[in-house]
């Protein structure tokens, strides 16, 4: 997961970085340093993407048309 995507994610979901925090059980300033393109550690990052994940978002890989998110049929 980019940190563009972890925005994009959130943005789909209508949540916050607390919203995200506390999903993940992560601080809310991990995900805002990560938000912002620094150093985060893998296992925070892991624990941000399952729990957008488990929301409903995917992440579509870069495959030509550019990495991003989309939400999962019901």
């Amino acid at each position: 997961m980019k940190p563009f995507q972890c925005r994009m994610a959130r943005a789909a979901l209508g949540w916050t970085t607390q919203d995200l925090a506390r999903e993940a059980s992560v601080g809310a300033n991990t995900i805002n340093r990560f938000e912002a393109g620094q150093d985060a550690r893998v296992s925070s990052v892991d624990k941000m993407r399952a729990a957008l994940e488990a929301a409903g978002v995917e992440f579509i890989p870069q495959n030509g048309g550019g990495a991003g998110v989309r939400m999962r049929q019901p």
